[in-house]
Parts: structure tokens; sequence; C-alpha cells
């Protein structure tokens, strides 16, 4: 007979920023809560990334307003839990004027409402670290926020269970989804309502659902530079022209066309590689940089110095100071599809199927959480 490790009214099966989030909004519906963890602690794509809660330039609709909700989410629980808020705000560095352009009819959409568009001598007085000498606009956003994920995450984690007690089963396998019964590989857990959070893992837990979404992975390369002792500290992170051509909310107005056109031309190797620009600064000074995209069922585990190379490119155009020193390098994985940021599966009236597949999980996911806990407690989606 199987071990009844505990009776709760939701369960949650994934530890990640996409579960946690659902964890947060059972909590906050009055729910008892369990997550079950493969892993000793979160180990996949929520903590190898930016921790850049993007608001600006996601795309128009849904997924813009899940990020203003999701920022705001952040914002009500990184004090309670512990978390520093490392920096706020963006500045969009463009260097041609047909980013400047883009920047302009964004900014004239409600997604560019309290956004300013900056000349360069302007913007140079606000953002020290950026180069000037090619600068021809800056758009600098007050609506993003960054976080250390490789420690948000565990801190958030530590307090779900502390503050909210949430219950967390660490190294254990869900085997088997069938309310009010989860199998795992320590023993059974009771509960009436289920979120599977699976990251990539397509095979796990209901692979015969997955079929339909045409799901792949995307690698990305990151790495993290040591900042000279001269450097200006960021007062925002940074992004720049090539943004433009890879965030939806930008990419999708009509001024883009002429702007990813241009970058054919001249930086058709960035492109090729997925190669765009985002710089986050640490609290001991350290720059975290990025990123690129590969796609593929099974992307290999390997980082070709090339591609760093095409990031660090990017990073010399923009950001002022000496030569970048490498002080980490790494790669994450994360789910894709071709058409949609996210997907909902509804196997059963008492379980969902949650999967971000736009790489945009510290941006969405608390919102996402909100709308699908909402769902499983009305049963009206």
């Amino acid at each position: 007979m199987s071990t009844l490790l505990g009776e709760f009214d939701l369960a949650i099966v994934g530890g990640g920023i996409c579960g946690l989030a659902h964890a947060l909004a059972g909590v906050r519906r009055g729910l008892r809560v369990a997550v079950i963890e493969r892993d000793a602690q979160a180990n996949g794509a929520s903590i190898r990334n930016f921790g850049f809660i993007t608001v600006t330039g996601q795309q128009r609709g849904e997924s813009w307003r899940r990020a203003m909700r999701s920022r705001d989410v952040w914002a009500e629980v990184a004090p309670a839990a512990g978390i520093r808020i490392e920096h706020h705000g963006l500045a969009v560095a463009v260097r041609r004027p047909e980013a400047v352009a883009v920047l302009e009819a964004f900014r004239a959409t409600e997604m560019g409402e309290g956004c300013e568009l900056l000349t360069a001598r302007d913007a140079a007085a606000r953002f020290p670290m950026l180069r000037t000498d090619q600068l021809q606009a800056v758009l600098a956003s007050p609506h993003d926020v960054r976080v250390e994920s490789r420690l948000a995450i565990p801190a958030l984690a530590r307090w779900l269970a502390e503050a909210h007690g949430v219950t967390f089963l660490y190294q254990t396998l869900a085997k088997a989804v069938a309310p009010p019964v989860i199998e795992t590989t320590r023993g059974t857990i009771r509960a009436g309502l289920c979120v599977v959070c699976p990251g990539d893992d397509f095979l796990g837990l209901y692979p015969e659902r997955f079929d339909a979404y045409r799901l792949t992975r995307c690698k990305l390369q990151m790495l993290r530079i040591g900042a000279a002792a001269a450097m200006p500290r960021f007062t925002a992170a940074v992004m720049s022209d090539l943004s433009l051509v890879r965030y939806l909310g930008y990419a999708e107005l009509p001024e883009a066309a002429a702007l990813r056109t241009r970058l054919d031309a001249e930086q058709g190797e960035h492109l090729a590689n997925g190669v765009h620009l985002i710089v986050v600064q640490s609290e001991d000074g350290s720059l975290v940089v990025g990123d690129s995209h590969h796609y593929g069922a099974t992307p290999d585990p390997f980082s070709p110095v090339a591609v760093d190379e095409l990031i660090l490119d990017e990073f010399r155009e923009v950001v002022a100071g000496p030569a970048p020193v490498v002080r980490e390098r790494w790669i994450g994985t994360y789910a894709s599809a071709p058409d949609r940021a996210m997907l909902v599966d509804r196997p059963s009236d008492g379980v969902r199927v949650v999967v971000i597949t736009s790489g945009t999980g510290a941006s969405t996911s608390f919102a996402i959480a909100e709308e699908v806990i909402d769902e499983l407690m009305t049963g009206r989606p």
C-alpha cells in the first residue's frame, strides 16, 4: 500500500517560477497547497535567466497585460520574501534611425504610456553606463523590475513554506495524476485540484496532450561579466536595436519591417543565432549579459564561443567601459511554441497543465497562475 504523504486542496507538479506562482495564487485563495519537485531545488529555466521581469516589449494584448500584473505581484511579494529588487526600469538604446522610428511608434501605443523617448544628450545624463558616440535615442521605461533569479526563486519557495504553510516535496517525481490521488515516488498525495507545470519536459505527464501544440525547446547562452571599478552603476536594464525585432511588442509594429531589413544586412549573423542584447546588474556589480536562441527537440549542451562573441560584440557597441571579462557562462532551455506565448491544457475538470512557451516565466507566471486557479475553483475558463 502506498504511503499517504498528506491531504491538500491543491497539488502542484513543478517547483520553478510557474509552479511557485500557482502555489501563491492557491494560498491567496485559502487553499492548502503541496508542491512536488523532482530536483533538490529549482534548477531549470527559472534560475538560468536574467531575473528580468520584462513588461516593456511584451506582445500587445494579453501578454503585456499579464506582465504588468505579474510585475505588481513581484512588487508585493519581494519585500515579504526578502527578495532584493536589484534595479527598476529599462533603457532601450538604439543606434539606427529605423530603430528610432520603431520606438516612436511604440511610444504612441497604450504600451508606451509612462515611457519617455530621450535624445542621445538627455540619455547620457540619465544612463551614464551607455556609449554615446553612436547613440541616436533611448526609450526609458519605468515598468520593468530585476531580481537575482538564483536567489529569488529559493527565497520565494522558503517564504511560501514558512509564511503560508506550503508543503514542498523535493526529489520527488509525480508518476500519475488522477485527483484526488497523485502518485509520487515517495507515496500518495490526496488533492482535489492539480496544476502540472512541467517546464520543457513533454514526456513525464500527459505526453499525448502535447502533440497538438508542436512544442520544441529553445537553448540560450548567457554570461556573467565582472564590472570595472570605474563603470557607473546600472540604473535600469539595457536592450538595443536587436531587441526590437525579437520582442513582439515592437516587432509586430509596421515600422519594424524596415529595421529588420537593415539588421539582416548589417548583423545577419546575430539574427541567425537569435542574438539580442539584455544587460542587467547584480548587487556585487557584475553584469548578466545575453542572450542567443537555438531551437530543437533536444538542444545540444554546448556553448560555442562564436555565439558568446556575438553577444559580447553587441554589448561593446552599447555599454561604455573597458573590455568585458567573463566570469561565468551557462546555457538554459525552455519550452517554445510557434504560435503562442503560453498554453493551458485541460486533461480533466480538476487538472490543468500550464507551460510558458516564450521564455517569459518570470514576467507572466503570477498573472497566469491567478487566472488558472480562478478557473479551477469556479469551473469557468
